[in-house]
């Protein structure tokens, strides 16, 4: 069976001579590493951001950046830079790279560098580290989506909560597995309710009689795509309901896609082996589909 991820991009050989920033200074790529000892590759003690790059413009920066800060909060993380210098650095880093339009940005800060091998963050010595990688990449995904839905479920707020965009990412990872196993590209993961809630690395919508349904938000990212295309719906009179629903909902679906910065809007095909209206992208897809293109346009 073929394999599509929803983050498949188009080969591009000048991905292998990118300069990456790591606390402060430009890097080729063979050279960009950070310490065994840091927090986030010991731990996965950092948070991160997704930013895409259309036609000269970092689509909504401000709204990645708030989320980033609120994070560093929520952890009790100083990022050590303000919100200037984080736009200055990106801006660096995208000039020094020659990017344009059709790039990808990973913002992750970690605790830093770590005095000895244990979890207590007192022990982060010298930090925090700052990287900024980026990518030429133009999104590639050759078919709709095919889903299976995991046991694995979305952390309550006392565990992990869903919010954090952290860099631990292992319950996401095995839920990609699992799919996997199951002859599938990507996770379909329900809530602690029961109800259908998100994938493993997006946010989930169906539609049902040209109205557009997505779950609550209470245990899932809370996207900044998501947030557009709900705003989007509302501009332009297309109903939008954030409800909970359960998978006989979703299997009933006359479309469904998926929300992320990487691919915006990303149709699926079938979830657990059932074809989700005709299998292919549907109208209402499309239409939202466009909607946000004219909003990401300069």
């Amino acid at each position: 069976m073929d394999k599509v991820t929803t983050h498949q991009a188009q080969d591009d050989p000048r991905n292998d001579e990118i300069l990456i920033w790591v606390n402060g200074t430009l890097k080729p790529k063979a050279e960009a590493m950070v310490s065994v000892y840091d927090s986030g590759f010991m731990l996965g003690d950092g948070i991160w951001e997704g930013l895409r790059l259309y036609n000269g413009r970092w689509s909504f920066l401000d709204e990645h950046l708030d989320r980033l800060f609120e994070a560093a909060l929520a952890i009790d993380l100083d990022i050590g830079m303000d919100r200037a210098a984080l736009i200055s650095a990106i801006r660096a880093t995208q000039d020094a790279n020659g990017m344009v339009t059709d790039a990808h940005c990973r913002l992750m800060v970690t605790r830093g560098v770590k005095m000895r091998p244990f979890q207590h963050p007192s022990l982060s010595v010298s930090g925090p580290t700052v990287v900024i990688l980026m990518e030429h990449s133009k999104p590639s995904i050759p078919r709709p989506i095919r889903l299976a839905t995991v046991p694995h479920l979305r952390g309550l707020p006392m565990t992990q909560d869903p919010k954090l965009n952290s860099h631990s990412k292992l319950n996401c990872i095995l839920a990609c597995i699992a799919a996997e196993k199951a002859g599938a590209d990507e996770a379909l993961m329900l809530d602690v309710h029961g109800f259908v809630n998100t994938t493993n690395a997006c946010n989930f919508f169906i539609v049902r009689k040209g109205a557009v349904w997505t779950s609550t938000g209470d245990h899932c990212m809370n996207g900044i795509t998501r947030g557009k295309v709900i705003a989007l719906c509302k501009a332009h009179g297309i109903p939008v309901y954030e409800r909970n629903f359960s998978l006989v909902d979703t299997y009933g679906a006359d479309e469904a896609f998926l929300t992320g910065t990487f691919g915006a809007q990303t149709p699926v095909a079938e979830i657990d082996g059932r074809k989700i209206g005709t299998g292919e992208m549907g109208p209402v897809t499309e239409r939202i589909r466009q909607l946000y293109k004219a909003m990401v346009a300069p």
